[in-house]
C-alpha cells in the first residue's frame, strides 16, 4: 500500500507548509514549533530529500532513542500535520503510548503559591506579584496574559483568543482593584497592564526567572516553580469546589476533557492517603513479630 508513496521534505515545501497552517488558523507558537521539527526531521533525512514509509519508522525510533516521549509526541505531530498538508494522511504514523497518570508529585501547595507572592512583593517585586495572582486565580496562560488589559478590567473579564478558539475569563473584583491600582502608579491608561521598562508585553522567560529567583528565599522547591503550575492549582482549586470538569475545560480553553483531567489529577500524598484508609489490610498489632 505505502510502496509507492513518497513524501517530499525541502525548504519550498516547508515554506509552504506554514503558509498551510496560517490558512488554517494555527497560532505563531504552534507554527514555529512545527517547523522547528519539521526541520529535525530534514536534519534526519537528510537536505532536499524524499521519505518513504521506511523512512518515517525509522524517523519514530530515532526519537524514541532521543527524546522524552511527550517530545517524541509533540514532533511526530508535526509530521503528521505536514503528511496531512501534502495529502498523505494514509502515512501518518502513531504516537508513543503515554501511561496515564493518577497523580502529579510537583504540585504547588496553596501555601507554597502564597509564600512566592508574599516574598515578591517583600523584594518590592509588586508586577511579579500581581502576574502570578492573575495567572493563579484566573487559570490564564502565561501567553495569554497581554490579553489583561486596561480596558478589559474595566470590563470585569477578558476575552481571549488563542488556538483559534475564543472564550471570556471573569475577573474577581479584588483582582481588578489591585491592578488598576498598580496601573494607576504605573501610569499606564490603556493596552497590557504586564510591560517591561520599554514598554512591551512580558514574555515567558522574563516571568520564568523572575520566579526562580524566588524558589530559595521561601524555600519552595525550584522544581515547582514555573508559571504554568499556577494554572494547575487554579484548576484542581476550582474542580475541588466544584466538581464541574466540564466548566472548568471552557474556563482553561481545553477542547478535550482528558487534557483537563491532568489538571485535576490528585497530589501523591493525597492519593497515599486514600490508599491507607481503604482498610484492606489488618494493622501492626495482628502482624506476628
Amino acid at each position: 500500500m505505502y510502496e509507492k508513496m513518497i513524501c517530499r521534505v525541502g525548504h519550498n515545501e516547508l515554506k509552504a507548509f506554514a503558509s498551510y497552517l496560517r490558512e488554517q488558523e494555527r497560532a505563531e507558537a504552534t507554527i514555529s514549533k512545527y517547523l522547528t521539527d519539521m526541520n529535525t526531521f530534514l536534519k534526519f533525512i537528510g537536505e532536499d530529500s524524499d521519505a518513504d514509509r521506511r523512512k518515517l519508522l525509522d524517523y519514530k525510533e530515532w526519537l524514541k532513542e532521543r527524546y522524552a516521549v511527550s517530545s517524541a509526541n509533540s514532533m511526530i505531530a508535526a509530521l503528521n500535520s505536514f503528511l496531512e498538508f501534502q495529502g498523505l494522511s494514509i502515512m501518518k504514523i502513531k504516537s508513543f503510548k503515554i501511561q496515564k497518570k493518577m497523580f502529579l508529585e510537583k504540585e504547588m501547595t496553596n501555601k507554597e503559591y502564597r509564600n512566592l507572592v508574599d516574598s515578591a512583593q517583600k523584594k518590592g517585586k509588586h508586577q511579579l506579584a500581581l502576574i502570578m495572582e492573575s495567572i493563579c486565580a484566573t487559570g490564564i496562560r502565561i501567553s495569554e496574559l497581554r490579553y489583561i488589559t486596561i480596558e478589559s478590567l474595566k470590563k470585569r473579564r477578558i476575552e481571549v483568543n488563542n488556538k483559534g478558539k475564543a472564550r471570556i475569563i471573569l475577573l474577581p473584583d479584588v483582582l481588578v482593584k489591585k491592578l488598576l491600582y498598580f496601573a494607576g502608579k504605573e501610569r499606564i491608561d490603556s493596552g497590557p497592564v504586564f510591560v517591561t521598562k520599554q514598554g512591551n508585553p512580558k514574555n515567558r522567560s522574563n516571568i520564568w526567572a523572575e520566579m526562580k529567583s524566588l524558589s530559595e528565599d521561601t524555600g519552595v522547591d525550584a522544581k515547582k516553580v514555573f508559571p504554568h503550575n499556577l494554572r494547575h492549582l487554579f484548576a484542581r482549586t476550582f474542580y475541588h469546589a466544584t466538581k464541574n470538569l466540564t466548566a472548568l475545560a471552557d474556563i482553561l480553553g481545553h477542547s478535550s476533557l482528558e487534557v483537563t483531567r491532568i489538571y485535576t489529577a490528585d497530589t501523591m500524598a493525597q492519593f497515599q492517603a486514600i490508599i491507607n484508609g481503604l482498610g484492606l489490610i489488618s494493622d501492626l498489632g495482628q502482624v506476628p513479630c
